[in-house]
């Protein structure tokens, strides 16, 4: 497993696969080993997959102080990985969580970013809300499935902000295009990949400065993909579009009837989808 240290002298660990120009890619979670993102439906064809587990998760280890978990102090995790590479520029892939990461390592080094991959978004380093109504729009399209009813209802009290972790799990199959026996597993195995005191401490007071992000991608005019599932009621596609037109002119790819992993719910779709516009 390779590994590199951390500024702080953490021993971070990564894991390549594919071939192909190296892609750095940002788990979510937040704080969840990049395991889960596995081959991101085939996308090892076309490039050297770079996957980061983050400090405290996978192979990766946890570091002396737990304050370094919060979203703007990994950015120099990234860094040390691009360093530890050799790399002059990376191209950079986030997905949920990740994106946030990936945003902040924008925010401060514009100029090593060579294209930028945002796959269903976590938005809060933006300062980007998504309404309740864009959740449940998203989330009517499932209408007419067994599990729908206490999965909706479920969804309408975290949207009013009554939400409780019995209603965190009822909603599980509105981030899965298809809410089949592989999505189940994976959805049970996603507990066991996250560090959840790093996660607590990620999104902490201080992590995002929305200005300061909102002001490095207006004036980022190097290649954006911004990848949305039609029916992902954590990043529904309104809140995609709003977050692309803060770039100059990023693109969008919307799959169909998908949901928060899209590589899981059409692989051919999603890796043609970002192969072609790393391509570009």
């Amino acid at each position: 497993m390779p590994t590199f240290p951390a500024p702080d002298g953490t021993l971070l660990a990564y894991h390549a696969s594919g071939s192909g120009d190296p892609l750095i890619c940002l788990p979510g979670g937040p704080m969840q080993d990049s395991g889960y993102l596995g081959d991101l439906g085939g996308l090892t064809a076309h490039r050297t997959l770079i996957r980061l587990d983050p400090r405290g998760t996978g192979a990766s280890r946890t570091p002396e102080d737990p304050a370094s978990y919060r979203c703007d102090r990994l950015v120099g995790d990234v860094e040390a990985l691009r360093l530890h590479l050799g790399l002059e520029t990376v191209d950079l892939l986030g997905h949920s969580a990740g994106a946030n990461l990936a945003a902040l390592y924008l925010t401060r080094h514009p100029h090593r970013v060579a294209r930028l991959v945002l796959v269903t978004p976590g938005t809060a380093a933006a300062g980007i809300d998504t309404a309740p109504e864009e959740r449940l729009a998203a989330a009517r399209l499932r209408e007419g499935e067994p599990w729908f009813p206490e999965a909706y209802a479920a969804l309408e009290e975290l949207a009013a902000g009554r939400g409780s972790a019995a209603a965190f799990q009822a909603v599980a199959p509105f981030f899965h295009g298809t809410w089949d026996a592989a999505a189940r597993e994976r959805h049970a195995a996603s507990d066991a990949r996250r560090n959840d005191e790093a996660a607590g401490v990620h999104g902490g007071e201080g992590a995002y400065d929305p200005e300061a992000t909102r002001a490095a991608f207006a004036a980022f005019t190097r290649p954006v993909l911004v990848v949305a599932g039609e029916g992902d009621a954590n990043t529904p596609p309104p809140t995609a579009a709003a977050y692309a037109a803060l770039f100059p002119s990023a693109e969008r790819a919307v799959l169909e009837g998908g949901g928060h992993f899209p590589w899981h719910d059409d692989a051919e779709w999603f890796a043609a989808a970002v192969a072609g516009f790393l391509k570009s």
